[in-house]
This record gives C-alpha cells, structure tokens and sequence, in this order.
C-alpha cells in the first residue's frame, strides 16, 4: 500500500509553511513512521537550512531530476542521523540554492508530467508512510499538480486579510480537485485560549473546512531563525504541541 500524499500549501509566502513542513516530518518520523520530505518550491527553497544542510550544491536536487540528469533516487537524502533519528527514517529531497538552477527554472520551466511521476516513484521506491510536499506559495501548475495527488492538504495561513481571501480561493480548488482531507493551520495566533477557539470557528463558518490547529505566534521560533528545529530545541512549547496536534489528527 502506498504512503499518504500531504500538501503543505499558503496562498502567500511568508506563513511558515516551510517550518510547519520540517517540524511535522520530523516528529512523524520520530513517532516510527518513515517519511520523505520534498521541497518542490524550487523558486525559494529553503527547508535544507531546516535539516541542517547548509547548501544544496554538492549533490544531485530535484532540478536534476527535472532536467533528467538524474533518476529520482539518486536526489533522495537520509537526513535522519543528522537529525537524531533511526537511520533510514527520514529522507528529503530538496531544490538547488544554484543562482542558475534557478533562473534556469524561471526562464525555462519544466515537464510538470515528470515531477508528477517522480513524486509517485520515490513514494514507492523508499516505501514511505508520508511523502510531504512543501508548496511554493500561490497557485501554479506545480501547486495545482500537488494538490491534485494529495490525500492530505494543509493549508497553512495568518490571521490576515489577504491571507483569508487567499485561502478562501485555495479552499475552493481543493474541492473541485476532490482532495480526500482539506484542513486549515492558522500560524502565527495572538492570544489566549479563548480568542484560539474563537478562531477556529471563525475559519470553519468561513471555509467550511476543519482548522485542524491554531499555532500561537512564538518567540522561541522566531529566535531560532531556522538554524534547527523548534521541535527539537524546545519540544514543550506551545508551538510544538500545535505540531504534535497535526501529528496526531492526521496519523490517527
């Protein structure tokens, strides 16, 4: 049986879609499931820095592949060690930081049909539980095509305007595309208990979709500035325990 398909997605950058991504990879691998990231926001990668990798330029990435210089396999790297995890539990694949990778990218494009079949293949080759696909932000080919094959989709936003306009749009694709579970991660909260269940009814008469969690605005986050893992470095706090609430509702 193959591994769900989770789709981490915000309609505009800037929502901590990317340390939402690392965070709930790392804490499903560390709950014993196997699990590979792919950073397929090739404009602006940025979840190597997350796993503690400080380039992407001394191994095959997912341009490579893109460009068929390299089959799928080949860019898939166990970052579990480094991370503190069993061996062989959690693999990530990322994008090239390269200023030419990425112009290339721009100017050129790519066969969405080959990201498509490279997703599916190295869910299969590794035989994965999750395969979680970091978004870029907005709605593009590559985004719709995520979209389209997840069995999971998060949409990550803040408590903004333009982020509830932009969600509401997001919300409304997700299900014409059909995808099996839609739920909404509010980042970045300001408040108390009471004004975080206000919020999750205010989504849910808005979208009429689930907020599956509601992650307070954090310092502890903020100051670390992606050098690791807040998961890691401050597993009690009340981020964290929003990651480990996600975790939990969609494994359960």
């Amino acid at each position: 049986m193959n591994g769900k398909i989770i789709s981490v997605h915000s309609f505009r950058g800037g929502t901590g879609k990317s340390n939402i991504s690392a965070n709930l990879s790392y804490m499903l691998a560390q709950s014993g499931k196997k699990v590979c990231t792919v950073d397929t926001d090739i404009q602006s990668p940025g979840i190597h820095v997350l796993f503690q990798l400080e380039n992407t330029s001394s191994g095959a990435t997912l341009n490579d592949f893109l460009w068929e210089n390299c089959s799928i396999d080949k860019v898939a790297l166990d970052v579990s060690v480094r991370l503190g995890l069993p061996e062989k539990s959690l693999f990530f694949i990322p994008c090239s930081m390269n200023m030419g990778d990425i112009t290339r990218i721009l100017k050129q494009g790519y066969d969405i049909a080959t990201l498509a079949k490279g997703l599916n293949d190295i869910r299969k080759l590794l035989n994965v539980d999750y395969l979680i696909i970091d978004t870029h932000p907005g709605l593009d080919e590559e985004t719709l095509l995520s979209i389209s094959i997840s069995d999971i989709l998060l949409i990550v936003l803040r408590p903004d305007n333009q982020d509830f306009q932009g969600t509401s749009v997001t919300v409304e694709i997700s299900k014409r595309l059909e995808v099996p579970n839609t739920f909404l991660v509010m980042n970045r909260a300001l408040g108390g208990p009471s004004e975080m269940d206000d919020m999750k009814k205010k989504m849910r008469d808005a979208f009429d979709c689930e907020a599956i969690a509601i992650l307070p605005d954090c310092r502890e986050l903020a100051q670390l500035g992606s050098r690791a893992l807040l998961s890691q470095t401050a597993p009690a706090s009340d981020w964290v325990s929003g990651i480990r609430n996600i975790k939990n509702r969609i494994s359960g």
